[in-house]
């Protein structure tokens, strides 16, 4: 019976299925602002290239 009870309180497995919460919360997020997320990286670029020119 302490063999599994030592089993109900590991914690081993813990910080696996926090980071992968973590990363499916993250793909959901980047799905649902795509397109927000691809206009703001495009500007940035437009940015960098303007400025570039100025240099």
């Amino acid at each position: 019976m302490l063999g599994f009870k030592n089993f109900l309180l590991d914690e081993d497995g813990a910080g696996v299925v926090e980071m992968i919460l973590i990363i499916v919360v993250l793909i959901g997020l980047v799905l649902i602002f795509k397109k927000q997320l691809t206009t703001l990286v495009n500007n940035i670029f437009q940015t960098i290239s303007r400025e570039a020119g100025k240099v």
